[in-house]
């Protein structure tokens, strides 16, 4: 491994088998979601989901097919933790979830969220007042209106997941106006990279940006890097 960031990465990060505190906790939460009958009514904004196919929606059901795994959920919560980012940006609340683990890695960082459906963006935050989280801040409403406005009170974004639209455009749209608020050591995530064409033409289009100095590929996430001090480009694939 050439990259001393990636063997940092997966020495610290990837290979980090502590069962964390805030694990269970978050966990509970899941699986009252996921064991909620409630019907909700539900606009998608992106892609939509390819397993529920009506507006009305079993939150259950929802949580089942939208909420990140367990996996992917704590390794971005360990990213947070390893790499202690000041300001983080989630496009795609859904429940909550992710968010929450994102907002227990650094309590001290403000978590700036973005949710389309309202009915969505209620239960998030109800979930985030069961936690006791108080570091974040949800934004609600439709992607290309709330995040110009939301980023004109932002100055440098130390860490991004995008996980709102799974579709070429809109995620490459996002991706520029993300990119004029990147620093040196940013880091940004973008959720199922691999989840059709469109999505990895899109990650290609990242990939080769020229101000993205490193990428790494974990299947179902993709990262990529802004650090000045690595010396040339470079793409990783890590099984994970």
């Amino acid at each position: 491994m050439h990259s001393p960031f990636v063997f940092d990465f997966i020495q610290h990060v990837l290979n980090d088998k502590k069962k964390y505190e805030r694990y269970e906790k978050i966990e509970a939460v899941r699986k009252d979601l996921l064991n909620n009958n409630s019907v909700i009514r539900v606009q998608d904004f992106g892609a939509g989901s390819t397993v529920i196919k009506t507006n009305e929606r079993m939150i259950k059901k929802m949580a089942r097919s939208s909420l990140k795994p367990k996996k992917f959920a704590q390794l971005l919560f360990r990213i947070v933790k390893h790499y202690q980012p000041s300001s983080i940006l989630e496009l795609g609340t859904s429940f909550g979830i992710t968010t929450a683990y994102l907002a227990s890695g650094n309590i001290s960082a403000t978590v700036h969220t973005c949710e389309g459906a309202p009915e969505i963006a209620r239960i998030a935050l109800h979930n985030f007042d069961q936690l006791q989280l108080n570091n974040i801040k949800i934004t609600q409403g439709d992607f290309t209106i709330t995040l110009p406005a939301l980023l004109n009170t932002l100055n440098i974004i130390d860490f991004v997941f995008i996980d709102g639209n799974h579709r070429k455009t809109p995620t490459l749209l996002y991706f520029e106006q993300l990119l004029k608020h990147s620093g040196n050591g940013s880091i940004f995530i973008f959720d199922d990279i691999h989840w059709s064409i469109e999505m990895e033409e899109a990650w290609e289009e990242i990939k080769n940006n020229p101000a993205v100095t490193q990428t790494i590929d974990l299947f179902f996430i993709g990262i990529a890097l802004f650090n000045v001090n690595f010396v040339a480009k470079q793409h990783h694939v890590i099984r994970f």
